[in-house]
Parts: structure tokens; C-alpha cells; sequence
């Protein structure tokens, strides 16, 4: 009976017996096909590991390979998981900053200067980061080219009323009075409409039906969380509307204001959403789980303008001539009263010991958390010209609606980039400045014009501080009493120019 198995085994008709009992030498054995399947992953491993620890002997992009040669490349190319493309990023970014410590240590001894060099921009990055150093990118703004100057990248035919750009400041949100939600890409300037779905919706989705026969589309704030997901959008209908960034599909409605939301702030890394509102509150929210949180009181007249620093800290100002910022987790809050004779209009954070502030006579303030009164002020940052394009005399006072000339002059709007001394401000007066903030609350120093025609109702400085986003339109955010034939409704950006630092990555 022996001979028989021996037989079955070598005979070509049956090899998935052979296979199967995978003991004799038969002519299944040889062939790659029956391999075990474990022994042929166990080499593909082997060879990836050799490959990766033999980069220097790799063949350069474009070489000359063999065919079995290249495709292994390319497979091993398309199998990079996660762990090795972060390895791999941060190998790079460490490149990047040996080299930058290199530049700036040329003369010592390389591998010493080197390492020294790292540490130190390591530590100011992070202490930067933090907030616990202000980042120096005024000294480094160098004067536009002739060929600078804004250019409209986003068209709208209504006024724009709020623009956003999200926290890697390559994507921008816009909308105007008309309801139009823009979502732009601010390399190319493609852009793409937010579409409203209808009132049946809106309502499944949350929203109280409107007290009119019809909804009211009119947005006059934008607000874009850090991790870009959501967009929020408020205006007219007292609705705080949530959106979907990827989709641009409505998701949510929050509603308890009750009166229209003339403000928006997601804090920092964080998916808690603050909405000020002419009814005076300020309401807390959580975009991520869609609930309401908290109210705020305080204010005594329509809210206007906020900023958020973090979700603990906020900053808001209202028609009441004050500003308040507000301490959340401790449910407190701080009161700074305008200057006689001045409304305060718009503001925001530098960092988390000063903050900047525009009112309706033209004035810029610099305020600091120790004092309830401005360190610095600049009268009549804007001043209004007649039609000789003369500078109107430099007096400050309250500006009254019927004056268009002199009300251009109101500050509409300011804005930082956060954490360092380069500040912009806007009006209806067609300029749009530049201003370095000094040290330890000395003042606030001039640094260029851009023109712009048009009420600049929105403002928006780079994470980069590379250029500033501002929304223009013929008309004010808040009203109808001015009026600029020339100026285009849009979304415009104006390139600035900074001086390469050593350092820099």
C-alpha cells in the first residue's frame, strides 16, 4: 500500500491534494502558486524594511530602472501609512529648521551653532505659539510695489458684510446682503455658492418658522471653526445657521436670539461657538454636539462686533460705548468705556493682555487688560477727503449719518493677526492702513496705505501675515445711509511684502 500515496502525489492531474497535505516533494512544491500565504507577506516585509533602511542607495526620481525594479518603487510609494508619511514630514520640517540655524550662526563652528540654533527657534516658535511671545512681522513689512494693490477676487452684486479665511488662511468665506455665501480658494479665486435649501428643511432642521411671509436671507456674520468643518453663518432671521464645510449642505439651526445676529466667533481649537446679537446677548454653543450652552448678559444696547481669543476669553462692544471682555469658565467679565463723545464699532484681540478697537469718530484705541481706559489713541485714522482730495481739518467728534463725507471716516473695521504687532483697519474714506503696535502698550505707529474704494465692512490679516482679505461694498454693513458708486462689491486682497528673516521656514 505504500507505493500507491507516492504515486497520487507525483501525478500532475491532482496537485491540490499535494497541496492540501503540503508534505511530499512533488512538482506543486516548486511552483510559486503554492507557496503559503504567510511566507509570501513575510518577504514583502523583509523588503520594504531593507528598502527603507538602504534610502541613500535608492534610485533618484526620474532614474533608469529595471521594470521589476520601478514597480516595486511605486508599490512601496502607494503603501506609506500614516505613521511613516508624519516620520516623514517630520524629518523635513527638522531640515528645515537645522538649515535656517546654519544660516544664522555661519561663522561658529557648524554642528555646534547647529544645535544651538534649533533649540532657539524651536523655543521661540513654541513660545510664540502660546501667545507668550508676540510675534515681530511689523519691522519685517516692506513698502508695495507699484504694482500692488487689492485686487477683487470674489465678486458679489450686494454689499459683503463679513469675510472669514480658515486657520491655514488657504481657504476664504464671504457674504453679502443679498444672502449669498461664498466659499473661495484664495491662490486660484475659485469659488463656489452656498446654496440655502428650503424653508421645509430649515425647520426640520431646527428653525422657527419666520415671523414674516418670507425668510430673510440677509447674513451680516461669518465665522469659520480652526479645524475648518463648520461654517456659521447669522443675519436677519435671529438664526445662528450651521453648515458643512466639505458638502456646503445646511446642517443646523440654532435659534433663541431675539433679534437679529450681528455677530459670530468660534473659539480656538475648539468646536464652542459664540453669537452676539441686537437683543443684547451673547449666546454659547457647541457646533460639534449642536447644543446651546450659556447666555451671557451685560451689554446695555445692540451688540456689534466680537472676537474670541480662546473659548475662555471673549471680547465684544456694543452701541453702549463699552467693551467688555468676558472670562467664561469664571463667569465674569471686564468693562471698558469708550472716550466721551465716541461709539465704539468693531475690535479685536492682539493677544491676551491688549486688544484694538475703532470707533465711529475715526479714532483708533489701544487697550490693555490693567487699565478700564485706552494706553494709546490715534485721532482720525481715517480722515474723510472733499472733493478737492484735501484732508478735511483733524478734528474728532461725533459723526452724524447725514454728513456722508465726514461718516466715511467711521472705523468699520480692524483686525490683528493675533499673537503679533502688524494690525490693519478699514473705513469708507477708500484706505485701508497698516499699523505696527509698539511694546509694552507705547502706541500704535502708522505704516502704509492701501486705496480701496468702498466701505470696508470686513477685515482679515493672514495667518502668514502675508496678505490682508478685506469685503467691500457701496454700502455700510449695518445700514443704507452711505453710498460709494464707485466702489465693487466683492472680496479684495492686497499682497504684503515681508522682509526674509533667517530663520524663517
Amino acid at each position: 500500500m505504500a507505493p500507491r500515496p507516492r504515486k497520487r502525489a507525483s501525478r500532475p492531474t491532482k496537485p491540490r491534494s499535494g497541496s492540501r497535505r503540503g508534505g511530499g516533494g512533488g512538482k506543486g512544491d516548486d511552483d510559486p502558486f503554492f507557496e503559503s500565504e504567510p511566507k509570501r507577506r513575510r518577504g514583502g516585509r523583509d523588503e520594504d524594511i531593507e528598502s527603507e533602511d538602504s534610502d541613500d542607495d535608492a534610485v533618484p526620481f526620474g532614474g533608469a530602472v529595471d521594470d521589476d525594479g520601478d514597480e516595486g518603487i511605486k508599490d512601496e510609494e502607494d503603501e506609506e501609512t500614516v505613521g511613516e508619511k508624519k516620520m516623514r514630514m517630520a524629518k523635513e520640517w527638522l531640515k528645515k529648521v537645522e538649515d535656517a540655524a546654519r544660516r544664522e550662526d555661519e561663522d561658529e563652528d557648524e554642528e555646534e551653532a547647529g544645535g544651538r540654533g534649533v533649540a532657539e527657534i524651536l523655543l521661540r516658535r513654541q513660545l510664540e505659539d502660546s501667545g507668550r511671545k508676540r510675534r515681530d512681522l511689523a519691522a519685517r513689512v516692506l513698502p508695495p510695489e507699484p504694482k500692488d494693490g487689492f485686487k477683487v477676487i470674489v465678486k458679489h452684486r450686494q454689499p459683503v458684510t463679513a469675510v472669514a479665511l480658515s486657520k491655514d488662511s488657504d481657504k476664504g468665506f464671504s457674504a453679502s446682503k443679498d444672502g449669498v455665501i461664498v466659499h473661495w480658494d484664495v491662490e486660484t479665486g475659485k469659488s463656489e455658492k452656498y446654496l440655502w435649501p428650503s424653508e421645509n428643511i430649515l425647520i426640520s432642521h431646527h428653525a422657527k418658522p419666520p415671523l414674516s411671509a418670507k425668510r430673510s436671507k440677509h447674513v451680516l456674520a461669518l465665522a469659520v471653526s480652526s479645524d475648518g468643518r463648520y461654517l456659521a453663518s447669522g443675519g436677519l432671521d435671529r438664526h445662528i445657521h450651521l453648515w458643512d464645510v466639505r458638502s456646503r449642505e445646511h446642517i443646523q439651526a440654532f435659534s433663541g436670539h431675539r433679534g437679529a445676529i450681528s455677530c459670530l466667533a468660534f473659539g480656538p481649537d475648539s468646536s464652542e461657538l459664540f453669537s452676539g446679537s441686537f437683543d443684547r446677548s451673547i449666546m454659547q454653543w457647541n457646533a460639534e454636539d449642536r447644543t446651546y450652552m450659556n447666555c451671557l448678559y451685560g451689554h446695555q444696547n445692540e451688540i456689534l462686533t466680537m472676537d474670541a481669543l480662546s473659548k475662555d476669553r471673549l471680547l465684544t462692544v456694543a452701541r453702549d460705548r463699552t467693551m467688555h471682555l468676558w472670562k467664561i469658565p469664571e463667569e465674569s467679565q471686564l468693562v471698558f468705556r469708550a472716550p466721551a463723545a465716541t461709539s465704539l464699532e468693531c475690535c479685536s484681540f492682539i493677544d491676551d493682555k491688549e486688544f484694538l478697537s475703532g470707533s465711529d469718530d475715526g479714532s483708533i484705541e489701544l487697550w490693555s487688560v490693567m487699565r478700564k481706559k485706552p494706553t494709546f489713541i490715534v485721532r482720525n485714522a481715517h480722515p474723510s477727503l472733499d472733493s478737492d482730495d484735501q484732508q478735511l481739518p483733524k478734528e474728532n467728534g461725533i459723526h452724524k449719518p447725514e454728513n456722508i463725507s465726514m461718516a466715511q471716516s467711521w472705523v468699520s473695521a480692524v483686525a490683528t493677526r493675533k499673537g503679533s504687532d502688524l494690525a490693519a483697519s478699514g473705513a469708507g474714506n477708500g484706505l485701508v492702513r497698516l499699523w505696527a503696535i509698539e511694546p509694552d502698550s507705547k502706541g500704535i505707529r502708522p505704516l502704509f496705505k492701501f486705496k480701496l474704494d468702498g466701505f470696508v465692512n470686513s477685515l482679515a490679516i493672514a495667518n502668514s501675515g502675508r496678505f490682508i482679505v478685506a469685503g467691500v461694498g457701496q454700502e455700510p454693513r449695518l445700514g443704507r445711509w452711505g453710498h460709494v458708486r464707485s466702489a465693487q462689491n466683492g472680496v479684495a486682497i492686497h499682497p504684503i511684502r515681508l522682509k526674509e528673516e533667517k530663520d524663517d521656514l
